[in-house]
């Protein structure tokens, strides 16, 4: 009998310590997350219908907690570290998906397939909108400006990937500051390590390639209807493709270009998106088949190669996925 009192006295003691430490654990928690806030992080506003990106502080007093999302790439990345719960609306679903995450983006709220307006985005309740700069508008495809839903009360992060200047390496910094915001740094940091893994083992495969080859990039679907587009200005874009030893032979060209000047400038490597995930291999082949572009280096060599536009023009993190995907099929005997 006396074994058995001092046995159920020890069990008590037992738990009465590790609730104790339970407790203990949840203050020490509680106390950093309250010592983290209020947080000021430095972001960016433009004026509506306006182009010019300046600085604009955010300064959150905790973790939101109801996020909208204005892209499917934008909503992935929260995935990532952990926050799909938080997520209460995504628009513009659609581009190549991260098949990492797949499950918990089946789990989301997706308000619409492709652009919303701003009573669209409101209607979430969110307390952050976030995502692509060129979104955060009053038209009719934007989620708002940035001040019109600061005014409102609503936290705002535009991917510092998205707006003038932004290269692949300000993917980084916007994780990074994603996990100061959640106060989720560990699982931040090591997303980062992921991706520069990835960007240093392309580097790494394609370091005997001594001198990088020019593209255009032809904006259409349409064989018979050949737009080329010189995406001037975007940062992001030139860089994700300087990753694969490829230069934009028009990038320093505003206005448009002709077919006339394609041909005469005849770079070694076309581009063609895909918007929707469909088989463009008819497109392609008419294009080669096309008697105006005979003489081009990309036609005869074979070397016109299809980019899901989400890898292109989402300015998120898998664009490294792109990237690799178009490097093994430019270089395959690189990649054995």
């Amino acid at each position: 009998m006396k074994k058995k009192i001092l046995l159920g006295i020890g069990l008590a003691t037992m738990l009465l310590l590790a609730a104790c430490g339970n407790s203990s654990d949840k203050k020490t928690e509680e106390a950093a997350s309250e010592s983290h806030y209020p947080l000021t992080v430095e972001n960016f506003a433009k004026a509506e219908g306006g182009s010019e990106w300046t600085t604009k502080e955010q300064v959150f007093d905790k973790a939101p907690e109801r996020i909208m999302a204005n892209t499917r790439p934008a909503a992935e990345l929260l995935l990532h570290l952990g926050l799909g719960d938080r997520i209460v609306g995504v628009s513009a679903d659609f581009g190549a998906p991260d098949p990492t995450v797949a499950d918990d983006y089946a789990k989301l709220t997706i308000i619409s397939d492709g652009y919303v307006g701003k009573e669209v985005t409101l209607g979430t309740n969110p307390d952050l909108v976030y995502g692509r700069g060129g979104l955060f508008d009053n038209a009719d495809w934007g989620v708002g400006t940035v001040d019109s839903l600061n005014e409102m009360g609503i936290k705002t992060y535009v991917l510092e990937s998205s707006v003038t200047g932004g290269t692949y390496a300000s993917i980084y910094k916007d994780i990074e500051n994603l996990g100061n915001i959640f106060s989720v740094q560990d699982k931040a940091q090591s997303f980062i390590d992921v991706l520069k893994a990835k960007e240093d083992a392309i580097a790494k495969s394609l370091e005997s390639i001594t001198e990088n080859k020019t593209f255009a990039y032809l904006h259409t679907n349409d064989p018979k209807e050949l737009y080329v587009w010189s995406a001037h200005g975007e940062s992001f874009f030139h860089a994700a493709f300087n990753m694969v030893k490829l230069d934009n032979v028009f990038k320093d060209i505003t206005g448009d270009v002709s077919l006339e000047t394609l041909i005469s400038t005849d770079p070694d490597v076309l581009i063609l998106p895909n918007f929707d995930g469909s088989d463009l291999s008819h497109v392609r082949d008419a294009i080669y088949e096309n008697p105006k572009l005979s003489s081009m280096k990309a036609i005869k060599n074979k070397a016109i190669y299809i980019v899901d536009y989400n890898y292109l023009f989402g300015y998120g993190y898998n664009t490294i996925d792109g990237m690799e995907l178009l490097a093994k099929e430019m270089y395959p005997e690189l990649f054995k």
